[in-house]
């Protein structure tokens, strides 16, 4: 195995975090890193007799703060950022690893992504655009679900059996470059929840440095196919209108709040179990400052 340091950001994960550590740390080569932010469900103590780094923060600053405390408390050429109801095989590993070694002009490097039915995910994304946001709004993705223009997901499985270069990837599996994450000064922890993966895939390219699908590797994301909680939907509208603000400016900004100010009304009008989470993250896209936390 390639010497590497896997971070997993830990909050309240009693039940799925050692099913996810357990493996890693019987592992060669590999340091396990565990950031808990603040747990109260007892997530550490699933963790005794293992062989791992454990760093405790005292409040909950958001995955990207704990994924900068994970990588900057190793020293490993690779971070692999993994979710804590996320499981991945050694074989997985090694091939993310050698796609890194294969290429040094690669910053980061992702798998093939699978929801614990077997299902896969679609974890390969295009980066925000105006049009996607007010197709979605209007439910324009689901009478033409594989248009490139209503949607930021690609759903067209074809584009999941060969290696490629997507706009991002999800952040539920990635692993980086330590040159790259150096450079880039890590994770931007002004994303509380939320397109911190694509505001560091968008960073990344900026820098210079290429990104890549590697279809051979495999991840498994228990979590992966439930649906959004209502809870955090003012969350993802404040973070997609942090990411625009920062990489588009404030006339982009303006339209993008417009655009998500109208799909919280219509996804409020015809869901009932989310209502509340879409009313909340209307009152987001309208109010004046952005909080992501």
């Amino acid at each position: 195995m390639t010497e590497l340091d896997v971070v997993v950001v830990s909050y309240n994960s009693a039940d799925e975090l050692r099913g996810c550590i357990e493996p890693l740390t019987r592992l060669k080569g590999v340091t396990t890193i565990v950031v808990d932010n603040a747990s109260t469900d007892g997530s550490l103590e699933t963790l005794h007799g293992l062989e791992l780094i454990v760093i405790e923060c005292d409040s909950n600053g958001g995955f990207a703060r704990g994924s900068n405390v994970g990588w900057r408390g190793g020293r490993s050429p690779y971070v692999l950022f993994l979710n804590p109801d996320s499981q991945i095989e050694p074989e997985s590993i090694e091939r993310l690893a050698r796609t890194l070694d294969a290429d040094p002009n690669l910053g980061a490097v992702a798998p093939k992504i699978l929801n614990e039915d077997g299902s896969l995910a679609y974890s390969l994304r295009r980066f925000p655009r105006l049009r996607s946001t007010y197709a979605q709004a209007l439910f324009i993705h689901r009478l033409f679900p594989r248009a490139a223009w209503t949607d930021e997901l690609i759903r067209d499985e074809s584009m999941y059996h060969y290696r490629w270069s997507p706009d991002w990837v999800s952040g539920a599996c990635i692993m980086l470059r330590r040159d790259a994450l150096d450079a880039l000064g890590g994770w931007d922890e002004r994303f509380f929840l939320f397109c911190e993966d694509i505001d560091l895939c968008k960073r990344l390219r900026a820098y210079g440095w290429g990104l890549s699908f590697e279809p051979e590797a495999v991840c498994v994301h228990v979590g992966g196919a439930s649906a959004a909680k209502a809870a955090v939907l003012p969350l993802l509208a404040a973070s997609r209108i942090r990411y625009t603000e920062k990489h588009h400016g404030r006339p982009r900004q303006v339209l993008e709040r417009l655009g998500i100010a109208l799909g919280s009304m219509t996804h409020a009008l015809v869901g009932r179990n989310a209502r509340r989470g879409h009313m909340r993250a209307l009152i987001v896209s309208t109010a004046g400052n952005v909080r992501t936390s």
